[in-house]
């Protein structure tokens, strides 16, 4: 993975003081701070972290028989559609931004901790660090043939049809696929966001015609709104009840249909085309601030990157599919790890002693700033959270939730690490 340092204010701050007796270094490795990262140039640098690679063994074991020596139709298929896709580039080929990717990472890990707000500049990368997360989403189990995604073991996760299924005794048939990114775009209509009802089929044969819309797709993946300072009101009241309950419900003439709507909502967008409303804003678990690379050196080294890669997608893209496979693993590594790393319930009271002093309104940034530090850790490959993994995380997870101060001048994300060092030592 190319080396990327990360410059923000904030990021240096957080680098400071706090260091764990159970860190190792690991063949990749990442700083923020550029007086370390000096010392580690033949190393792999991201993010402001440590990431040891666990290669396991796969949990799955398949039994093949009657092999074909051609491929089905359905295989053909689904390979031509893969190939006329058009090119992504990859995530481990961008450079720099590596607050924005740590944030993106987290939520693929832990999708509960609530989605990212991405602000900053216009051409900074925003977008393109969001598409390039497809390559590296892992796949799920759903029932097969359901526009929902339901989860046939969860059923939280299941659209009514398919609850009903399983009361009825029915075996449901499952398949692996992979997490979906959809995007909303700014125009959509409310019926397209929602899905709508045929009514005319539902009068004449009393059948609850449904058709999906783009909730239902994103359902267990994830929902992409770019520019979203810029959504219709009517579109952001829809996200604030879909991600408060979890469901999306349709009515019309009498007739309500309703199916799970649980996704990561990401959105990006610059502060100079407005702000968010505090309703929406407080929804997203983390934000992320961007800024436009100063360092010439490393503006050269995107423009180049930029450059291979649209001259011979194909041939860029297999130049960092090792580091792309590798960083597949350390996710998928994560997740499986995640639900047996542990917090203390020291680090836990000052975690709530800095959200309680900082005047931060609810308890979803106390929440939301223990998940991400437990990502962090399965990140890191430990199963135990240190100060330094609350450290890296809680200007992201506080920073768009305290109070607006007309006469601070001081950015939100240093005043959020200022009381962290205070509490914590």
């Amino acid at each position: 993975m190319a080396a990327l340092l990360g410059t923000t204010s904030t990021s240096l701050l957080a680098s400071r003081h706090l260091t764990s007796s159970t860190y190792k270094p690991s063949s990749l490795c990442f700083y923020t701070n550029p007086a370390i990262s000096e010392n580690y140039k033949s190393k792999k640098l991201y993010g402001g972290i440590r990431m040891p690679l666990v290669k396991r063994r796969s949990q799955f074991c398949v039994s093949i028989s009657n092999v074909a020596t051609e491929m089905s139709p359905a295989e053909q298929a689904q390979k031509l559609a893969k190939e006329s896709q058009r090119p992504v580039f990859p995530f481990s080929a961008i450079v720099g931004q590596d607050e924005m990717k740590l944030c993106l990472l987290l939520n693929v890990i832990d999708p509960k901790i609530g989605g990212v707000m991405i602000m900053g500049d216009r051409g900074t990368g925003k977008s393109t660090t969001v598409r390039s997360l497809v390559d590296l989403l892992p796949e799920i189990m759903v029932v097969a043939g359901d526009p929902f995604n339901s989860d046939p073991k969860d059923p939280e996760l299941m659209a009514t049809e398919v609850r009903e299924r399983v009361l009825n005794g029915e075996k449901l048939p499952v398949a692996m696929t992979k997490i979906n990114m959809v995007d909303l775009p700014l125009g959509a209509t409310e019926d397209r966001v929602c899905g709508t009802i045929d009514i005319e089929k539902a009068l004449t044969e009393g059948v609850k015609a449904f058709e999906p819309g783009l909730l239902a797709k994103a359902n267990r993946g994830i929902l992409y709104v770019d520019e979203v300072n810029l959504l219709d009101d009517h579109l952001v009241d829809v996200l604030l009840d879909s991600a408060a309950s979890g469901w999306n419900t349709v009515e019309r003439e009498g007739i309500s249909i309703s199916h799970p709507a649980r996704f990561i909502l990401i959105g990006s967008g610059n502060p100079e085309e407005g702000e968010l409303r505090p309703q929406l804003l407080d929804r997203f678990g983390m934000h992320a601030q961007v800024g436009t690379v100063k360092d010439a050196e490393l503006r050269v080294k995107i423009v180049e990157e930029r450059a291979r890669f649209d001259q011979n997608p194909k041939e860029f893209r297999q130049s960092y599919e090792e580091e792309q496979e590798k960083l597949q693993q350390q996710i998928s590594s994560a997740r499986s790890c995640l639900s047996s790393v542990q917090i203390d319930h020291g680090l836990r009271v000052k975690i709530s002693k800095v959200c309680a002093e900082l005047n931060v309104d609810g308890l979803r940034g106390d929440i939301v700033t223990n998940r991400a530090a437990k990502a962090v850790a399965a990140l890191k490959g430990r199963n135990k959270v240190t100060a330094e993994d609350i450290a890296t995380v809680i200007p992201n997870c506080l920073r768009h939730r305290l109070r607006k101060d007309p006469l601070e001048s001081i950015d939100s994300g240093l005043l959020v690490i200022e009381k962290f060092y205070e509490v914590f030592s």
